[in-house]
């Protein structure tokens, strides 16, 4: 599922955008989170990298790269801080545990045909998707069952 470091950048490049020094530096930053990270964190990861790209860049990278689908703001949790994560190939895909917050990321992607309905009933051409699913994960579901035979 993972697109390559020159994916990413050639999606930079065909959406008309120059690979300048700050978002060759972001979209590391990015890659080397896992692809989940928070706007703060990413702040961290970049200016430990290179003290002289500025918050305000950082920004306005983390904005274009939302613009052209390179990441998505989800909201895992009760946090109302989004945490970005990486679009490889245009599309991520999670479990959330609604009780622990884990997240399982799972690479299955068979939305083709609805993507196709979508773009000829609404007239858009879609750039891809974010996917996410709720509910308890393997520990919460022992625990609960755990609980109900007290």
């Amino acid at each position: 599922m993972a697109e390559s470091h020159s994916g990413l950048r050639a999606r930079l490049k065909r959406s008309g955008h120059k690979l300048t020094h700050a978002r060759i530096i972001v979209l590391a930053a990015l890659e080397a989170s896992g692809g989940h990270i928070t706007s703060t964190e990413l702040l961290e990861r970049v200016q430990a990298a290179d003290s002289g790209i500025g918050r305000a860049t950082i920004f306005r990278t983390l904005d274009l790269f939302t613009r052209i689908g390179i990441v998505r703001p989800t909201y895992i949790g009760t946090s109302t801080t989004p945490t970005y994560v990486l679009m490889p190939e245009g599309h991520h895909h999670h479990v959330i545990c609604t009780n622990c917050n884990l997240v399982i990321e799972f690479d299955e992607c068979d939305l083709d045909d609805l993507a196709t309905r979508l773009e000829a009933q609404l007239n858009v051409q879609l750039s891809g998707h974010l996917l996410e699913f709720y509910g308890l994960c393997a520990d919460c579901c022992a625990i609960s069952a755990e609980q109900g035979d007290d």
